[in-house]
């Protein structure tokens, strides 16, 4: 089946997901699901942790002020954003903006598990620390795990079900909103994905 109509059908599961404690706050609110975007080969595959507001209302990944900021970090690497593929663990937008909980992350992971397998990147850029531990868990490197503070920017190797991949840990680019300062910090971390660029 091509990569397309693979993605379609995990929407259009995810339209109807009512096992989901987020289903009845997504369709009272009017949001979307927000599955991803982006280039279906890409060899970079970014994931973040759940939609906010603006992409619940447009259904597109990090498309408000902390997307802003993403663009630009992949254009420091020399690509676009066309170029790379974006999503996140949990596809409905938690109230509030709050945190996923872990039975929301594992009741998405699969979602974000058939992706991968969909897309088969080279690598998998983290953004944020529930991302890095779903991810770094589910490529057996829980033994690697610790604080983002202290493994931000690393780059760790695993294997995938189709090959090798490499993990790269890096802070939210919302961190940066609220710290000036972590701007460079993630144009920095951002170097380690320049290898993987094409």
């Amino acid at each position: 089946m091509p990569k397309y109509d693979e993605m379609k059908k995990i929407r259009d599961e995810l339209l109807v997901f009512k096992g989901s404690p987020l289903y009845e706050f997504r369709t009272s609110n009017k949001y979307f699901p927000v599955i991803g975007e982006g280039n279906h080969d890409a060899s970079i595959m970014f994931v973040g942790e759940a939609p906010g507001m603006n992409e619940a209302k447009t259904g597109k990944p990090f498309c408000g002020a902390s997307g802003k900021f993403l663009t630009e970090l992949v254009e420091s690497i020399g690509m676009t954003r066309d170029k790379v593929y974006i999503t996140n663990i949990v596809k409905d937008r938690p109230p509030e903006n709050r945190d996923p909980t872990p039975e929301e992350i594992e009741l998405y992971g699969g979602f974000l598990d058939q992706q991968i397998d969909i897309i088969q990147p080279k690598v998998i850029a983290t953004l944020g620390r529930h991302s890095m531990s779903y991810i770094m868990k589910k490529f057996g490197l829980d033994l690697e795990l610790e604080p983002i503070s202290k493994i931000h920017g690393r780059i760790f190797e695993a294997v995938a079900s189709y090959g090798p991949i490499s993990i790269v840990t890096l802070y939210h680019p919302a961190a940066a909103l609220y710290n000036g300062s972590m701007r460079d910090v993630l144009k920095k971390d951002f170097q380690a994905l320049k290898n993987f660029a094409r």
